[in-house]
């Protein structure tokens, strides 16, 4: 698909638009009034209190699924209160069986608090229409917060400080949330408007409810789309309530370490380091860390390559992970992975060829001012004696500019510097810039476009890359249309680039008809997607093509069926788990076959069976994922399999991943985990065991053990490394 054909592509997804039962973007109509309290509320989960007799409560959510309009089947009451400190949202979930509740997730920001029954209200503090805070509870006192970055980006790392309580009465269970000012952004002025809403999830009758008309096509996610909250009037804020916050850590630790030189053997340490937080205005926020330690970060998950293409590893670090959602670039958010370029990838800052350099100090500044959205960060890395990598800087600058109801305009500015500058295997200076759009229409329509140019010492020509896509995401129809370009010489290393010198054509049409009062199937799914990507000199590279059929049930169970075809062009020989695969051009297809069974039951997970042919070969691959075994309110296990058997003309392969994490919850604040994993492609087993304990908010007491040992040694188990680390941190709040 060519560039040229875009405005003619957008007017048709536009009339399809149109033509949708939901096309215009829905103007809320329903006010709330926040109602002042001369003495705070206890939050005991118990809403006995004269003030919820005198202040009437809001009511009459609307159901988003399974009958989008219809009143909720459950009666959901609400009230929000304030005094001079802290902002109230009390609810009463009324349940007429309790006995079906499900509530199995006591930790905080597990993502299975989202396949429990549960409430979540957004608070769009600005008022903005397009980022908001959201909170959601569970009825055993999980909690879920995060930030919301122009409607679509999430990032579930932001932890305030606030206190929360659940309880139970006759006819169903409650929640009490009291949250500081201090611990929220918000425009100046005393008198406030917000924007505000409100999502039920009934998990036993698979039913979301909203408090506005939130359209089917937007799923839960839809409490993202600040645009359609409800307007929250009769709020009064603190005067000058900045924030200033200090968190002093301390850390010990016992690591040994088989592959270092010399070897070490259980070598004790300690260390120090300090975090601090400081509104400079209501609305920007500077961060400062000095001598950052990320010990308590969990491991990440192992994967199984057999792409010639790098992988993908999220980033978990506390510091980078607040208001990332802040640097996403065009569309794409800072935290996803595929062919489309991220200009900042935060996981290069700190990491040197897989090993952890040590951070020196930095800060960084984020927030509004008026319709602007800014984020700066400026870090120094030390040198790294294991590896010999220099002393680096990283800088960011981000800043976009709020346009019409959804849209925006923005730039980015990354660079990278050796200080000094050195050749130890790395260009000593690095620079990415480029400039961005969004423009969001209707309920479910969006444009995403950028340019961008690296700068690095060196290199010079083809170091450009842009993009141009539109995306119509309605409940019946969906379409996707992209071009994007990756020139050879295109390097953001602050970034993260799958592939390079690269043209690529992508077409996607879904079509999901729901079939009318059937009581064992709620949608079902039929899609097409092309995709065609050529090198820059204009040979074909890649094309890949497939066809999907799936069936969404009304107990939330999914089942889907793929078949596709793959050219692919290797230009060097490709080595994978073990295997050689010659250079050329190859032509094969796959078919493939899951299905999830929903994550409300006591045993829930997805399965998939994938077999075809493979380069010169054939493969077959067994999956579980997503598994999950709810032993109790306290106690799960989710264990994973991947299983891959690769057969070549003159070789074969079989890899299997195994691995399971076990969690125990004591309290909300309160939980032990153990991540295992065995890999056969990499002869190793891995463990990551890990107790959080927050033992007032925001201060928190961890203790970590990481053992690594290599399977394929004569000596097997023979240890790789090992460390056991305790690390306490404090806030303190002023």
């Amino acid at each position: 698909m060519q560039l040229r054909l875009f405005p003619l592509v957008i007017a048709a997804v536009a009339a399809l638009a149109l033509a949708s039962p939901s096309f215009a973007q829905s103007a809320p109509d329903v006010e709330l009034h926040a109602t002042r309290v001369a003495v705070p509320l206890k939050v005991d989960g118990h809403l006995d209190e004269a003030v919820y007799a005198s202040v009437p409560p809001v009511s009459d959510l609307w159901q988003q699924e399974p009958v989008e309009g219809e009143g909720a089947t459950e009666k959901t009451e609400f009230w929000v209160f304030f005094d001079a400190d802290r902002l109230y949202v009390s609810i009463r979930a009324w349940e007429s069986n309790m006995a079906a509740l499900v509530a199995n997730e006591m930790r905080r920001d597990n993502s299975n608090i989202f396949q429990n029954d549960h409430v979540a209200f957004l608070l769009d503090t600005f008022h903005d229409r397009r980022n908001g805070v959201e909170f959601a509870i569970n009825a055993i006192g999980g909690r879920w917060d995060g930030q919301i970055s122009n409607e679509t980006q999430f990032n579930a790392d932001w932890n305030p400080v606030y206190d929360l309580a659940v309880g139970r009465f006759e006819g169903g269970w409650t929640i009490e949330v009291a949250i500081p000012f201090k611990s929220l952004r918000y425009g100046p002025g005393r008198a406030q408007v917000w924007g505000m809403n409100v999502r039920r999830v009934n998990r036993a009758k698979n039913e979301t409810s909203f408090l506005t008309h939130v359209p089917r096509a937007l799923g839960q996610r839809g409490l993202f789309h600040a645009s359609l909250a409800a307007t929250l009037t009769g709020l009064e804020v603190p005067p000058g309530s900045r924030i200033f916050e200090v968190k002093p850590y301390v850390t010990s630790s016992l690591t040994s370490d088989a592959a270092a030189t010399p070897r070490i053997s259980n070598d004790p340490a300690g260390d120090f380091g300090i975090d601090a937080k400081v509104g400079v205005t209501q609305g920007l926020t500077a961060d400062f860390t000095y001598n950052t330690d990320f010990a308590q970060v969990e491991a990440d998950e192992q994967q199984v390559n057999l792409t010639r293409f790098s992988l993908f590893f999220p980033e978990k670090r506390d510091f980078f992970l607040e208001n990332l959602g802040l640097f996403g670039f065009g569309g794409v958010a800072a935290t996803g992975g595929g062919d489309v370029p991220i200009l900042f990838h935060s996981r290069r800052i700190g990491f040197d060829a897989g090993r952890a350099v040590p951070i020196e100090a930095g800060g960084r500044l984020t927030g509004r001012v008026g319709r602007f959205s800014m984020g700066l960060l400026n870090i120094e890395s030390d040198r790294d004696e294991a590896s010999g990598g220099p002393r680096t800087n990283f800088s960011v600058l981000r800043v976009k500019r709020d346009l019409l109801r959804r849209s925006s305009i923005g730039m980015i500015f990354t660079g990278r510097d050796h200080v000094p500058a050195s050749a130890l295997g790395n260009t000593a200076s690095n620079e990415t810039y480029g400039v961005d759009g969004t423009f969001a229409f209707f309920d479910n329509l969006a444009i995403n476009t950028y340019w961008a140019r690296t700068h690095t010492d060196g290199v010079s020509g083809d170091d450009a890359s842009y993009r141009a896509q539109l995306d119509y995401a309605g409940d019946r129809y969906g379409v996707q249309i992209e071009h994007l370009a990756v020139g050879d010489n295109f390097r953001p290393e602050i970034g993260y680039v799958r592939r390079d010198d690269i043209r690529r054509s992508l077409g996607l049409f879904r079509f999901s008809p729901r079939p009318r009062a059937s009581r064992l199937v709620r949608k079902y799914s039929y899609a097409g997607a092309l995709v065609y990507t050529e090198t820059g000199d204009g040979h074909l590279d890649t094309r890949d093509w497939r066809g999907e059929f799936g069936i969404e049930f009304q107990n939330s169970d999914k089942l889907t069926a793929s078949y596709g075809g793959i050219f692919e062009r290797l230009p060097q020989p490709l080595h994978i788990v073990g295997l050689t695969i010659p250079p050329g051009g190859y032509d094969y297809a796959t078919a493939r076959v899951g299905f999830t069974f929903g994550q409300q039951r006591p045993a829930s997970g997805s399965v998939t069976v994938e077999r075809g042919e493979f380069y010169s070969g054939d493969k077959t691959t067994l999956t579980i994922s997503q598994g999950r075994l709810n032993l109790s309110s306290q106690l799960s296990i989710e264990p994973t399999y991947l299983a891959n058997w690769v057969t070549l003309p003159d070789s074969r392969s079989t890899t299997h991943l195994a691995g399971t994490r076990v969690t125990y919850t004591m309290t909300p604040t309160m939980f032990a985990s153990a991540l295992v994993q065995y890999n056969t492609g990499v002869h190793a087993v891995s463990a990551n065991v890990r107790l959080r304990w927050e033992y007032r908010p925001g201060s928190e007491l961890f203790v970590v053990f990481n053992e690594q040992r290599d399977t394929e040694t004569a000596r097997f188990p023979d240890l790789v490394n090992r460390a056991v680390i305790v690390k306490i941190n404090r806030l303190l709040r002023f």
